[in-house]
């Protein structure tokens, strides 16, 4: 059986809090993708994360086991939504890579979204809980830092881009 030539790699880019996990879902749905999100499988694993140092060596350890393996569902005709943020230079390479070396299409949904907006979600998101979008308390003190991190993606990558603005609302 030859496996459909369809199959996609779509990720997911944009600050704390500017709707990444709610488009992942959403984008899986509509294109009958599998969803990796790194926030549900670090808590699977019970990673013990008090920085961001821990963060970095979370994720970076969860991405040497899952890349493999989004390759392989690639290479069988299944598309594949990574909300393993793609927020910078370093880490949309690794997206891509993967894309590459199943030699699958790829498109990078980037959400432009203002500040206020984003620390507005955040505030309701650690207050509220919402099932499904809530994996843990993110403290407003990173949200500077980290989204210091955040560049959005230059035409010089090579990907295919789709932007989305942020509704007050989403």
């Amino acid at each position: 059986m030859t496996p459909p030539t369809h199959a996609t790699l779509y990720s997911v880019g944009g600050k704390i809090a500017a709707g990444k996990t709610t488009l992942a879902r959403k984008l899986a749905a509509e294109h009958g993708a599998a969803l990796i999100c790194d926030d549900e499988w670090l808590v699977l694993l019970e990673a013990d994360i008090r920085s961001l140092e821990d963060h970095a060596v979370h994720v970076r350890r969860l991405r040497a086991a899952i890349g493999p393996h989004v390759v392989r569902l690639l290479q069988l005709g299944l598309s594949v939504v990574l909300d393993v943020p793609a927020n910078t230079v370093k880490m949309r390479e690794w997206h891509r890579s993967l894309a590459e070396a199943a030699k699958a299409p790829h498109e990078l949904h980037w959400i432009d979204a203002p500040d206020e907006l984003c620390r507005t979600r955040l505030r309701a998101r650690n207050e509220m809980k919402p099932v499904g979008l809530y994996f843990g308390h993110v403290p407003e003190a990173i949200f500077d830092p980290v989204n210091r991190w955040v560049t959005p993606p230059s035409p010089a990558e090579g990907f295919n881009v789709v932007r989305h603005l942020a509704a007050a609302s989403g």
